[in-house]
């Protein structure tokens, strides 16, 4: 009689393979009703575990995954450019320890994160984007409750799972509005979702805040458009705010895309850019320095991120010590906010 395996539990069971692998190890992923049902079929069945198999398993595949989230773009690559930026910066440091890199979208309307660990695909998982992040917490504590390795950027906060890298959003945005208010802009709106939904943009728009507040001002509520980080969404927001009527010398925009999106709004109102309004982003992308006015920025330093990202996965992976990391942020002048008056 041939050995009974784990496709005949899941047969038996009317479940699928991985569920019953998961289940025979006690991962919370499977509730308690399905687990108690496949393993008493396991034992109807008298399965036992295939040691070998399971070492196999448990060996190193010596590759990382990196996941990114799909963010809409005008081109079908559905990728935030800045993250695309990191990901030399991660091959690189992948090689130096030996590594393969494996890249992949983040399916957020699938287990993509279950199928990673069944399969054995890859040691650890690198995380770039996740949209909304209420909508993506429960697949992070997921994660973190059935112990994959796994690395994310974003922005560092207490309470959050796993381990996150960063940069110094706060600082970053308390610098550029400085600046802005240092060349005598009174008025600066902010254009991004500042809101805990995007918890990157919500440090930004508190430093932002707290750069008006040690100069000895409060920043106006009604110059705050939400906007997620596309030109498209830079551009309504801007042809919003426009709209409102209020008094506005200066743009804050929580990245380079919605930046450059202000940019072609304003000048699509007749609105010259730095004489009329100021305007600055985050990100330091490449299009920033291309842009029409050269677009002054926040730079986040994606080669230093790129190694810090697999260097705390690795240490995750080694069972060492890791906690968040915070990086620091610069200020990039070019010519779209002007000169002091």
């Amino acid at each position: 009689m041939d050995k009974t395996t784990s496709f005949d539990i899941a047969q038996a069971a009317g479940v699928s393979q991985p569920t019953v692998s998961r289940a025979l190890r006690g991962s919370p992923l499977v509730n308690e009703a399905t687990r108690r049902r496949i393993e008493a079929i396991a034992r109807q069945l008298n399965y036992t575990v295939d040691k070998n198999a399971s070492s196999l398993r448990t060996s190193r595949s010596r590759t990382l995954a990196l996941l990114f989230f799909e963010d809409p773009t005008p081109d079908e690559s559905n990728i935030n450019p800045f993250f695309l930026s990191m990901v030399g910066a991660i091959t690189r440091a992948c090689a130096a320890h030996g590594y393969d890199l494996l890249i992949s979208f983040q399916q957020l309307s699938s287990n993509w994160h279950v199928d990673f660990e069944d399969s054995r695909k890859a040691d650890g998982i690198l995380l770039l984007g996740y949209g909304d992040y209420h909508l993506s917490r429960a697949r992070l504590e997921a994660l973190d409750a059935q112990g994959t390795h796994f690395v994310r950027w974003g922005s560092v906060r207490d309470g959050q799972p796993g381990i996150t890298i960063g940069c110094d959003n706060v600082a970053g945005g308390r610098d550029v509005t400085a600046h802005l208010l240092a060349l005598g802009r009174r008025r600066i709106a902010f254009i991004g979702a500042a809101t805990d939904h995007y918890p990157e943009f919500e440090d930004r728009f508190t430093g932002y805040g707290a750069a008006h507040a040690a100069a000895g001002l409060v920043a106006d509520p009604a110059l705050q458009v939400d906007a997620i980080a596309t030109e498209a969404a830079g551009f309504d927001a801007t042809t919003a705010l426009l709209a409102r009527g209020v008094a506005f010398d200066a743009v804050f925009a929580a990245s380079d895309l919605i930046a450059i999106g202000a940019l072609r709004a304003l000048h699509a109102a007749g609105l010259r850019t730095p004489h009329d309004v100021a305007v600055a982003g985050f990100d330091d992308l490449p299009a920033a320095a291309m842009a029409n006015p050269p677009l002054t920025t926040v730079a986040q330093d994606v080669a230093r991120g790129g190694a810090a990202l697999v260097g705390a996965l690795l240490d995750r992976i080694e069972n060492r010590d890791v906690g968040d990391r915070l990086l620091p942020a610069r200020l990039v002048v070019r010519k779209s906010c002007g000169a002091a008056a």
